[in-house]
């Protein structure tokens, strides 16, 4: 089966969401959505959302799943918001508790924040499946940028979040707690296995020199053949010393201190205060 898969790019966090819909009917599902937020305001807005509900609306679709591949540190996820609006299902990997519990101490959420992964309405696991109208989803375990990775395989379709990026560009980092380089390679194998026909989206594009246009199809074929990181055939240990490397140079995301406390909530935002105010934590010397 061959989904229809339609993409937004979000030029302020370099980021892809995907509306992915059964061509046999009216189900969808949406994939690592996004809530605008500035930070030097500490003001959200809808804008990127609402361009998901208008298209929706106007296709007439039902969604059914609104997915996410794992804890985004670069952005906030809008699938509250998008529920409230369109309905279906929150899901993400059962590994979203090891990030709970451990935000939670580098945030001092205290025993009032619920580390079970109940603010999702539901976890999958290595081997999992779900189905979008008549479109059946399998779920893999891809662990290395986050312990809670996800890809999710619809028909021909791959969606990989942040596990790897177009050719040119390569692969995720791995530096941030509970990351491995040495589990991403092993990830990227099980995708990389997947048929070299295998259409994959991935979460984000930075445009890699040379290139004029962003971009975030490519095909497992072309991964194999051309990935800048893992193509040719590289082996694990040359991988591993290459990516632990390169991350000892990449600064902290920008959003990654508000993205993590609201992600790691399934996008909602802390409990607000007796006054109806809503504060973010700043925790200093802690990532």
């Amino acid at each position: 089966m061959t989904p229809v898969v339609t993409a937004f790019f979000d030029s302020s966090t370099n980021t892809i969401s995907f509306v992915v819909q059964d061509p046999g009917g009216s189900s969808c599902a949406i994939i690592d959505s996004v809530l605008d937020f500035d930070y030097a305001s500490g003001r959200t807005d809808t804008k990127s959302a609402d361009e998901v509900v208008e298209f929706v609306r106007a296709k007439e679709l039902k969604v059914e799943w609104l997915l996410e591949s794992h804890v985004h540190a670069d952005h906030l996820s809008a699938a509250p918001y998008l529920q409230e609006r369109l309905g279906g299902k929150i899901g993400i990997g059962e590994k979203i508790t090891v990030i709970q519990d451990t935000f939670g101490k580098v945030f001092n959420e205290g025993t009032e924040f619920q580390r079970d992964g109940s603010q999702f309405d539901q976890l999958f696991t290595e081997g999992d499946s779900l189905m979008i109208g008549q479109m059946r989803c399998d779920v893999l375990h891809t662990p290395g940028h986050t312990p809670a990775c996800l890809t999710y395989v619809i028909g021909d379709a791959a969606f990989v979040g942040d596990t790897l990026f177009m050719p040119d560009f390569g692969t995720a980092r791995c530096d941030f707690p509970g990351g491995s380089s040495e589990m991403l390679y092993i990830s990227i194998q099980k995708i990389l296995s997947l048929p070299d026909e295998t259409r994959i989206f991935v979460g984000h594009d930075y445009k890699a020199p040379g290139r004029d246009e962003y971009a975030w199809e490519t095909t497992v074929g072309e991964q194999k053949a051309r990935n800048v990181h893992v193509g040719g055939g590289a082996n694990k240990d040359e991988f591993v010393e290459m990516r632990d490397a390169r991350d000892a140079t990449l600064a902290m995301p920008k959003l990654i201190i508000p993205s993590l406390q609201v992600n790691m909530r399934a996008g909602q935002m802390p409990e607000p205060d007796d006054e109806g105010d809503v504060f973010l934590k700043v925790p200093l010397n802690k990532l």
